[in-house]
């Protein structure tokens, strides 16, 4: 991908903006209340590295790949799956993201995000009434980073299970990743903005 430079053009930066703009209006209605998430520091947790597969050939960058860890289980996990009151797509989709910040905490880009990002994708999330992934589908899918969408999606199912959606049999959630190049993201309903 090349370089960001201090001036942008007048076209990407109307095309940035009508991106962020088009994902807010799309996403708009999903919005709705849950705890947010604790910022209370918690101990780190334990991690263990994916293994690689000497077959495929090396991403392009390697230093994204390489952070792909997966948490133990919390110990509310191992106790049971928590519960989400939700009772509607939008609901949930908080709670979803909390969790997902919970499982990842050191993928979370601090603070407001440049105004140029290495992807921004639009992933949608079956999840059964277990709280498992059933699927994932990109809605928008950054195809120019294809390293950066399976490291999405293995994160996604990596925190499964999520939160038991209590009054839904099953719940299909959308949301919006913002991918920092440094191998770092926010989620729309939980960004901290955009430069």
């Amino acid at each position: 991908m090349p370089e960001a430079t201090p001036h942008k053009s007048p076209e990407r930066t109307v095309l940035s903006r009508t991106l962020l703009a088009l994902s807010a209006l799309g996403l708009g209605w999903l919005s709705g209340c849950s705890t947010p998430p604790s910022s209370k520091p918690g101990p780190g947790p334990a991690t263990s590295q994916v293994p690689s597969n000497p077959s495929q050939p090396a991403a392009t960058r390697p230093e994204a790949v390489a952070q792909t860890v997966i948490p133990a289980a919390t110990p509310a996990q191992v106790s049971g799956p928590v519960k989400s009151a939700a009772r509607n797509a939008r609901d949930y989709r908080k709670d979803a993201a909390s969790h997902l910040y919970a499982r990842h905490s050191q993928h979370i880009y601090k603070g407001r995000l440049p105004p140029m990002l290495e992807a921004v994708g639009v992933l949608n999330v079956d999840i059964d009434r277990h709280g498992s992934v059933k699927s994932v589908q990109w809605m928008r899918a950054p195809r120019h980073v294809p390293q950066v969408m399976q490291q999405i999606e293995r994160m996604v199912k990596a925190a499964a299970p999520y939160p038991v959606p209590q009054h839904m049999s099953q719940v299909t959630y959308t949301d919006v990743w913002l991918w920092h190049q440094s191998g770092k993201f926010q989620l729309d309903t939980l960004t901290e903005g955009q430069d």
